[in-house]
C-alpha cells in the first residue's frame, strides 16, 4: 500500500510521550468548525501512530522529532491534526519530566491519566510560543479556526478562569505564553520565540515571501532548541511540480533523509551528515488509469485510509469526474499523487511501476556470475558520475556506484572519487560475467580508454564502429534511438528498475528536449542541481544489453589435439 513514513534512528512506538498526548487531545479538544463541530476527538490506529512518532524519544527522553512532514489528500483534515498539536504544544503535557515507576498521575481540569511502570511522564513547556502560520493577510486559517474555538468553546474554555486570554487575531496562555497566527510580513518581529510553529498546506507556500516565512520561522526555533526542544509541522497535498514549493524542497529533503538512512544500514557515508531527526508520513495512490472504477474505488481507499471515514467515496468519485476537473489535478489533490512536468520523460507512475516490489540494494539482487552489461555517465566536480548494470537475461537495471556532488557548501570543494569509480568498474567485472561497457567518455576519457583496453576484448558488442565503450551521448540521433528503447520499456512495464532512491530520483528529474538528431534528455534548467547522471547511464547499459542480444553468442574456441601425419595416435 503506497504509505511511506520514514523516522529518525532510534524512534519506537513503545516510548513516546503521544500515547499521554492522544490521552490529553481526546479528553480536552473537540473538532473545529464543521459538521461534527463540539464533537470530542477520536483517532485511529494512523492518525493516533503519527502523533505517537512525532514525540518519539530516545533514551535520555530527548525528543527525537525536530521536524514532521504530514501528507494527505485534499479532506484529510491535516489543519484539525496540526490544531490539536497547537493547543497541546500551549496547554498540554508535551516534554519528557522523568520515567515512571508505576502509579504517578498527570491531573488537568478535573481529569486524571495514571502512569504505568517506564512510561516517560510529561509536563507543559514553559512560557510557550505557538506560531501559527497563515498564507494571507488578514487570514487567520483553519487551524486557528479549530483552536479559537476551543479555548472559547470547548472544554479548555475553563481556562479562561485561570487568565486565558482568546481573541480573534492572537491567544495570550494563561502562565504566560502565546499563540498568533502570522503572515510573512510579520513572522520575523518576534525576535525568534518559537517552542512549536505549524506550516499548513506548505504546497502553497510558492512564493518568494512565503518561502523566506519557513525559512525565518525554521530558523528561528533554533534558538529554544536546547531547553525546549522546539519542532515544527507541516501539513500538505501534493505539491505542483516546478514551482519551487516549500512542500516540493521538504519532499526533495525527505529524499535525501531516505537515502542517507539507506546508506547508513549499508555502512555507508549518508548524503546528510547531520542528524535525521526528520519525521515523514505520506499516503497516496499511483493510478494512472482514472476512467477504470473498480481501480479508481481501491486508489481512493489507498490515498485515503482513516480519513474515509469522514469522506464519502461517492463524493470523491463524482468530483474526480467532472469534466471541469483534469486528470493531472484529480490526481494531486484526491490521490495525492505526484504529478509530472510537462516535460517530464519519465512519469513517477512509470516509474512506481518498474520499481514496485524490487528491493533498493542493487547489485546485491543480482548473483555472481550473471552475464550483465554496464552503462556509465558522469562528471569530476560539480555534478554527478553513475555506474549501471543491466542484467541481460531480463534486462533489470541496477545502481552498481552513484556519486553526486553534495548540495550546501560543501560542493565547493568536492571532486568525484577516482579510485572508487576505478574500483567499482574493476569490482564489477571481478564479480560479473560482463558482456559489454557503454560509457560517455567526456571528464573521463583516459580512464574509458584505460579500461577498454583492459577489459573490451571480453566484451559482445561494441559502443561504436570505433571503440567497444566510448558512447558519445552528445551524438543526438543514437542517443535519441537509445533512450527511446528504454522509455517504451519503462512504459510498458517490460523492464524492472531497483528502487534505489537516488537511482529513482535521478529517473524522475530527467527532462524531454526535442533536438535535430531527435527527443534526447536533459536537466530541466541549465545549472540546475537535479542530478539525471544515472539516468543517462540506465539508458547506456539498456542499450548495451540489446547490443548484445542481436550479437551471436562466441562460439568456444575448438580443442586441438595433435598426431602425426602418416601414423597413428598415440594411445
Amino acid at each position: 500500500m503506497p504509505h511511506k513514513v520514514v523516522r529518525p534512528p532510534g524512534a519506537s512506538r513503545s516510548r513516546s510521550l503521544g500515547w499521554l498526548a492522544l490521552w490529553w487531545i481526546e479528553t480536552f479538544v473537540v473538532h473545529g468548525p464543521g459538521a461534527v463541530q463540539g464533537e470530542p476527538i477520536r483517532h485511529g490506529d494512523e492518525y493516533s501512530q503519527f502523533i505517537v512518532d512525532c514525540y518519539a524519544l530516545d533514551g535520555d527522553g530527548r525528543r527525537l522529532v525536530d521536524s514532521a512532514f504530514f501528507s494527505r489528500p485534499k479532506g484529510c483534515n491535516k489543519s484539525g491534526l496540526a490544531a490539536e498539536l497547537v493547543l497541546l504544544e500551549a496547554l498540554g503535557p508535551c516534554r519528557f519530566d522523568g520515567w515512571a515507576k508505576g502509579g504517578e498521575v498527570f491531573e488537568f481540569l478535573g481529569q486524571t491519566y495514571v502512569y504505568a511502570a517506564g512510561e516517560p511522564m510529561g509536563s507543559p513547556v514553559r512560557s510557550p510560543f505557538v506560531r501559527i502560520m497563515a498564507t494571507e493577510e488578514g487570514q487567520t486559517g483553519n487551524v486557528y479556526d479549530q483552536v479559537y474555538l476551543n479555548l472559547k468553546e470547548g472544554p479548555l474554555a475553563e481556562l479562561q478562569a485561570y487568565g486565558l486570554d482568546v481573541g480573534l487575531t492572537r491567544v495570550l496562555l494563561p502562565y504566560g505564553g502565546e499563540i498568533p497566527p502570522s503572515t510573512a510580513g510579520s513572522a520575523s518581529k518576534d525576535g525568534g520565540k518559537e517552542t512549536f510553529a505549524v506550516m499548513d498546506e506548505t504546497h502553497l507556500y510558492n512564493t518568494p515571501g512565503l518561502r523566506s516565512m519557513h525559512t525565518t520561522v525554521t530558523r528561528n526555533l533554533v534558538k529554544r532548541k536546547r531547553v525546549d526542544e522546539t519542532w515544527y509541522i507541516e501539513t500538505t497535498t501534493m505539491y505542483a511540480p516546478g514551482e519551487e514549493s516549500v512542500a516540493e524542497q521538504t519532499y526533495k529533503y525527505a529524499q535525501a533523509v531516505e537515502e542517507s538512512l539507506t546508506a547508513l544500514a549499508e555502512g555507508r557515508a549518508p548524503k546528510i551528515r547531520g542528524r535525521l531527526r526528520m519525521l515523514y508520513d505520506h499516503r497516496w495512490s499511483d493510478l494512472q488509469n482514472l476512467s477504470d472504477l473498480d481501480a479508481l474505488e481501491g486508489a481512493i481507499e489507498e490515498a485515503y485510509g482513516e480519513a474515509l471515514d469522514w469522506n464519502s467515496k461517492q463524493g470523491l468519485i463524482d468530483e474526480i469526474f467532472d469534466p471541469r476537473s483534469t486528470p493531472e489535478a484529480s490526481r494531486r489533490y484526491f490521490l495525492n499523487a505526484l504529478t509530472e512536468q510537462h516535460n517530464a520523460w519519465i512519469t513517477p507512475a512509470q516509474i512506481a511501476g518498474a520499481t514496485s516490489g524490487m528491493p533498493g540494494r542493487g547489485a546485491d539482487e543480482v548473483a555472481a556470475g550473471e552475464q550483465i552489461a554496464l552503462g556509465f555517465d558522469g562528471a569530476q566536480t560539480d555534478d554527478a558520475t553513475a555506474l549501471i548494470g543491466c542484467r541481460i537475461s531480463d534486462g533489470y537495471l541496477f545502481e552498481i556506484g552513484i556519486w553526486e556532488c553534495p548540495d550546501g557548501p560543501e560542493a565547493a570543494d568536492w571532486r568525484v572519487d577516482e579510485v572508487a569509480v576505478d574500483a567499482a568498474v574493476a569490482n564489477a567485472h571481478a564479480r560479473y560475467d560482463v558482456q559489454a561497457f557503454f560509457a560517455d567518455p567526456p571528464h573521463w576519457i583516459d580512464q574509458v580508454e584505460r579500461w577498454e583496453r583492459e577489459y573490451g576484448d571480453g566484451y559482445r558488442a561494441k559502443a561504436s564502429g570505433n571503440s567497444v565503450v566510448k558512447w558519445w551521448t552528445k551524438l543526438d540521433t543514437k542517443m535519441s534511438m537509445a533512450l527511446e528503447r528504454l522509455h517504451d520499456a519503462i512504459a510498458k512495464e517490460q523492464v524492472a528498475i531497483s528502487a534505489n532512491p537516488v537511482l529513482v530520483r535521478h529517473l524522475i528529474n530527467a527532462r524531454r528536449w526535442s533536438r535535430r538528431g531527435g527527443i534526447v534528455i536533459g536537466k530541466e534548467a541549465k545549472g540546475s542541481v537535479k542530478k539525471i547522471d544515472a539516468a543517462v547511464a540506465s539508458a547506456l547499459a539498456y542499450e548495451a544489453r540489446a547490443q548484445v542480444l542481436n550479437e551471436p553468442e562466441k562460439p568456444a574456441p575448438e580443442m586441438f589435439v595433435p598426431f602425426k601425419v602418416g601414423g597413428s595416435r598415440r594411445r
